[in-house]
């Protein structure tokens, strides 16, 4: 074990962490929104507390997720400056738009939202929490694109004096094709996991809270998740698979690494279970669906899928001697893993809503707690997917340019990388189980009640009031 050992499981470590909090902040910001603006148009008090309520939700996880996201931008100088200085005049491009505008944007109008209510006029308030959400979708967008051009790297030329890339086309890295299908791809996962969270809560209070004057509330929003979880996965089935014909264009390898394919084949069968040697080169045993890995890579039941031998010898031809095959056994099993948690989770939102027919109440135990995981399993899959995106680009760190052995820090020694992962790992431990109390103990709580407090002294204007919390 080395620095570049150490170093990329605290980037992996760190990185996934980080993106357990993001879907549901960029989920749950937009429903919090629909939500409050079907209060706003019905005038209906069941829409103003299941925003109010969830709202709480949303709140406790962006503050969550901006904690854990600063320390990604501060491992780039620490442990991975050779990369830094290499890409820094592409990557850092649409990261400061990021900073200085989504955030910015996302930041300021969470602020005015949760102060403002009672004090700006509904529309204006109205109007916060979707500047708040937009900025959160172009935050996401800006870090994709971001990753994208390691992905597919585009719009730059190589220094021959430096050897940095530098930027020559801005718009080419914003509307890289990879990033272009990866931001509606991402988004349909977020709402898979914001969706679920909504169900959850909602389905939880219906089972366990029958005769509450608020059940209807809870029902209404059970079935409004459960319709979000659905279209979301439909969306994500569908962005997938443009995605996956992209990756097969841009990263060969990753496709043949995704399916354990060593040998090119046409037409490619996939693989739904495949028994194998430890190092995923033999096949023992495989269960396989014919023609589906052509039509998944090139769009034709027939197409041509370039296999890993293949791909490796075209790869040691153009660009040196070495390995540039990925871990096959994780990028095989973490490519299926995202699917069968993301359409599990579907499946569960399917249950419910029969469960709920006709104005049913459901009564299953089984329900129950299927229901109470079901936000796992998303965040699952989502989590998969990204360990599928970043571990199938290896061994390169920007593909075709840099290896991932070349952007590490030189300076930085083993001791030194080993101390801040356990710090870091140590630290967000403790912030999962604070997130996790935090967020039982709110859903627990319920929808507020919004009968006016009468120990409150209305007859004071308004500006002379201190601004509070509105929770």
């Amino acid at each position: 074990m080395d620095a570049l050992d150490v170093a990329r499981w605290q980037f992996g470590v760190t990185t996934v962490y980080h993106f357990l909090f993001v879907p549901l902040t960029i989920g749950l910001s937009v429903l919090v929104a629909i939500l409050q603006t079907l209060w706003h148009r019905s005038g209906n008090e069941r829409y103003l507390k299941l925003t109010k309520f969830y709202g709480k939700l949303f709140l406790i996880n962006f503050a969550m997720g901006v904690v854990t996201g600063i320390v990604q931008e501060f491992q780039f100088g620490m442990n991975w400056s050779d990369y830094s200085r290499f890409v820094g005049d592409i990557f850092g491009a649409p990261l400061a738009i990021e900073a200085l505008v989504a955030f910015f944007l996302e930041s300021t109008f969470i602020g005015l939202w949760i102060f403002g209510w009672d004090r700006l006029p509904k529309r204006a308030h109205l109007a916060s929490i979707w500047a708040a959400a937009i900025g959160t979708n172009l935050s996401a967008y800006f870090i994709l694109a971001a990753n994208s051009f390691m992905q597919n790297p585009v719009g730059y030329r190589i220094n021959p004096d430096t050897g940095r890339a530098e930027l020559t086309d801005f718009l080419a890295v914003l509307t890289n094709k990879v990033a272009l299908i990866t931001f509606p791809h991402t988004l349909a996962g977020s709402f898979l996991v914001a969706g679920s969270l909504v169900v959850t809560v909602g389905l939880w209070h219906v089972m366990r809270n029958r005769d509450s004057a608020d059940t209807g509330a809870y029902r209404f929003a059970t079935k409004f998740g459960s319709w979000v979880v659905l279209v979301a996965a439909t969306l994500v089935v569908i962005t997938g698979d443009i995605q996956g014909k992209i990756m097969t264009q841009v990263q060969p390898m990753k496709m043949a690494a995704a399916e354990g394919l060593y040998t090119t084949e046409s037409p490619a069968s996939f693989s739904v279970l495949t028994v194998g040697s430890l190092d995923g080169s033999r096949e023992l045993f495989a269960i396989k669906i014919p023609y589906l890995l052509s039509y998944l890579g090139t769009g034709d039941p027939n197409g041509t899928v370039h296999g890993i031998n293949d791909l490796q010898a075209q790869y040691a031809s153009q660009y040196g001697a070495g390995s540039y095959t990925p871990i096959i056994p994780v990028t095989y099993w973490s490519f299926r893993f995202m699917i069968a948690f993301g359409l599990a989770a579907a499946a569960i939102a399917l249950l419910v809503l029969w469960s709920q027919r006709k104005g049913r109440t459901p009564t299953s135990r089984w329900l129950l707690r299927a229901g109470l995981v079901m936000p796992v399993l998303p965040l699952l899959a989502n989590s998969f997917g990204w360990i599928f995106t970043e571990m199938g680009r290896q061994p390169w760190i920007v593909f075709g340019e840099m290896l991932t052995r070349d952007g590490v820090s030189r300076s930085v020694s083993l001791a030194e990388v080993l101390t801040s992962f356990t710090a870091f790992t140590l630290i967000y431990a403790t912030l999962a189980v604070i997130e996790f109390k935090l967020l039982v103990r709110y859903a627990r709580a319920g929808v507020p009640d919004l009968t006016p407090d009468p120990a409150i002294d209305d007859s004071h204007d308004d500006a002379e009031r201190p601004l509070a919390f509105a929770y």
